[in-house]
């Protein structure tokens, strides 16, 4: 099983072309859309402000430090780490807007972040668990997500701003991850675990 975990990163890399053209400034998100739907009271409008501002503040510091004196920019720690940001920002944020607010705070972020382009957690998790995974066989699902991630980063300053090629490469990618899955799970549970990800599809702006 450690052996088709390393060949399976491999054929990933192999496929990989890395540019080293760099990206440009990240943006703020803008809330002013949403801050409208919301019609917060001064005083709420006033804390969100705050904390919105605090944590693009955060934002943009890791993004300069992830760039700072020229280095290339690792996509995957940077988004890592900006998603745990926007994890504290919600906490924070919470304290603040009733629940009701925070379902279309959390929505708001949600549809406008940038995301890392992998079955996340909780996906990772319920693939284990419909397709009654072992955890062998749920390392090999785990070091194919990896390498599928780390390729499509890879190759993002190839198709950057090119969202026709930036589907073309994510869907090469993940042929790649379904096929490395497939060669490691029996016939049964590979199509439980078809099941769980069927939904899953490139959505642009990765």
């Amino acid at each position: 099983m450690n052996i088709l975990k390393t060949l399976l990163i491999s054929s990933f890399a192999s496929l990989t072309i890395i540019a080293c053209k760099k990206d440009g400034k990240t943006k703020s998100m803008d809330f002013a859309e949403l801050k409208k739907e919301l019609n917060l009271s001064d005083v709420k409008s006033k804390k969100f402000d705050e904390i919105t501002t605090k944590y693009s503040k955060i934002q943009e510091d890791n993004y300069n430090a992830a760039t700072a004196n020229g280095k290339q920019m690792d996509r995957i720690a940077l988004l890592s780490k900006q998603e745990k940001v926007r994890e504290q920002q919600a906490l924070e944020m919470a304290t603040v807007l009733t629940p009701e607010e925070m379902v279309k705070f959390n929505s708001y972020v949600d549809k406008n972040s940038r995301k890392r382009p992998r079955y996340n957690d909780q996906l990772l998790t319920k693939i284990k668990t419909n397709a009654e995974l072992t955890d062998e066989e749920f390392q090999v699902v785990n070091a194919a997500n990896d390498a599928f991630e780390k390729a499509f980063s890879d190759a993002h300053d190839i198709y950057h701003g090119n969202n026709e090629l930036a589907e073309e490469y994510w869907q090469k990618f993940d042929n790649q991850r379904k096929a490395a899955i497939k060669s490691a799970l029996p016939a049964e549970k590979y199509q439980k675990f078809e099941e769980t990800v069927k939904e899953i599809q490139f959505k642009g702006r990765e």
